[in-house]
């Protein structure tokens, strides 16, 4: 019998603990999952899930418009937000209770309340202590808000999915993914909104190509505003509850609401890391080592707190291998090279491999190939809205290292092009692929002109 109660005590019921704690218990081990806010974690709560269908929802005033160069007439239209809301928390709810049942049919020892550290071996929950012979923190990342007057009258994106009342006038502070997707939905959904950003452009370590474009694209938008090189002073309520938002330029705005989006920090208040030897980095991420083991050797840590990379399939792919490598045997061969995402803006980006400027670091010469278009389904919607593709290819070797799409349903179009960027395929291969036709994807293997040559 062992000496302790669990074979692995995870905190955090996120993605990647919920993943690390199911394989961990398929493969014999006694593990405990304790989780204090809710079941899923971040993606499934306040972030990608409800995101993507606030998304969905933000494009049909779009949809219903176009459909008029399709002889459709759908008369007049009306955007009602607790019904978006309430229906999302249904949702959200319904996959609470999965995450609940995955476990149980794991047979992992679920705990609601907050976790804290006693010691390398102990964790204590809501006043009850268990022994654990390894912890894996899996607490995730948390909206960061800097401090200025007034900030305590600003929502995060943790808020922003459930508020009483859908504003009429809204201010998006940030230049990251959150700020510029937050920015296509309430303006979608019929905000009038503005997405500020102390920077020159949005989206800092994308291709730069990519930026500009959507930049272009976004500037059409007719109630959305993008104001960049400026930064929020101050921030006053007004008598009616409106704010009164003061900006480093000296021009005043007056909003229902203010929403920041200015990145996120690892979740690692209140677990009781003073009491064990876990080293943090700079920016408060857990220090882990390949194995994802802390300084602490009994500690692991994974997702969003080591801040490698803040996706969710990260997250998942972390758990699942220092699952199959601590009770299986595995050893820990994670690449985060050619990792596939998207940007839910309007319109989307989706990318794989290296950005032109990252490329051009790496390899002495690139042929960079690139379309703008307009989509199919605008020649008769009169939509303006272009698409654009993009091939980064190393001369020397042909294979191609980046290829990036602003556009309709780029994530999905990227999802399959990554699998080929991951097989090494060289621009060759994809000028051999015959393409599906008509379709905006066929544009990646048909593209046979140089747009221009860099570096070499």
């Amino acid at each position: 019998m062992s000496e302790f109660d669990f074979d692995l005590f995870v905190i955090g019921a996120g993605s990647g603990g919920v993943r690390a704690s199911r394989i961990a218990a398929g493969l014999g081990a006694r593990v405990a999952v304790a989780e204090d806010r809710y079941m899923g974690g971040t993606c499934v709560n306040v972030g990608c899930v409800p995101k993507k269908l606030f998304v969905y929802g933000a494009h049909y005033a779009e949809d219903f418009e176009d459909a008029r160069g399709y002889g459709w007439s759908v008369g007049e239209t009306a955007f009602d937000w607790p019904t978006l809301r309430d229906n999302k928390s249904r949702e959200i709810e319904r996959l609470n209770g999965v995450y609940r049942n995955l476990l149980k049919g794991a047979r992992v020892t679920l705990l609601e309340g907050r976790a804290r550290l006693v010691d390398a071996h102990t964790v204590e929950v809501d006043g009850q202590r268990y022994s654990t012979e390894r912890v894996l923190i899996a607490t995730g990342g948390w909206p960061f808000v800097p401090e200025f007057p007034g900030n305590e009258h600003v929502i995060s994106s943790n808020e922003i999915f459930y508020l009483d009342q859908f504003p009429r006038e809204v201010l998006v502070v940030g230049g990251g993914y959150i700020a510029v997707e937050f920015a296509g939905i309430l303006s979608g959904l019929g905000a009038n909104t503005r997405l500020l950003y102390r920077g020159e452009l949005f989206l800092r370590g994308f291709d730069q190509e990519v930026r500009e474009v959507l930049r272009d694209e976004m500037s059409q938008r007719h109630n959305l505003e993008l104001c960049f090189n400026t930064d929020v002073v101050s921030i006053d309520q007004q008598a009616d509850g409106r704010l009164r938002v003061e900006l480093n330029n000296g021009q005043s705005l007056l909003v229902d609401q203010v929403l920041y989006a200015t990145g996120r920090v690892p979740h690692t208040q209140d677990l009781g890391l003073e009491n064990v030897s876990v080293a943090l980095d700079e920016k408060g991420a857990i220090r882990v080592n390949e194995q994802f083991q802390t300084s602490e050797p009994s500690i692991y840590a994974v997702g969003d707190v080591i801040d490698r990379m803040q996706l969710t399939p990260v997250a998942l792919a972390e758990g699942m291998a220092l699952a199959r490598h601590l009770f299986g045997g595995q050893p820990i061969a994670l690449d985060y090279d050619n990792i596939a995402t998207a940007v839910f803006s309007q319109p989307n980006i989706g990318t794989v491999g290296l950005s032109e400027e990252q490329a051009l670091e790496r390899f002495g010469k690139l042929r960079i190939y690139t379309t703008r278009f307009r989509h199919m389904k605008h020649t008769l919607s009169g939509r303006q809205e272009k698409t654009f593709m993009k091939l980064v290819v190393d001369d020397a070797s042909d294979r191609v290292v980046g290829c990036h799409m602003v556009g309709s349903e780029a994530g999905e179009i990227i999802q399959g092009i990554a699998i080929a960027i991951k097989a090494g395929a060289t621009k060759a291969t994809f000028d051999s692929t015959i393409g599906i036709h008509p379709t905006a994807a066929e544009e990646f293997v048909t593209l046979r002109e140089v747009t221009r040559t860099v570096g070499g």
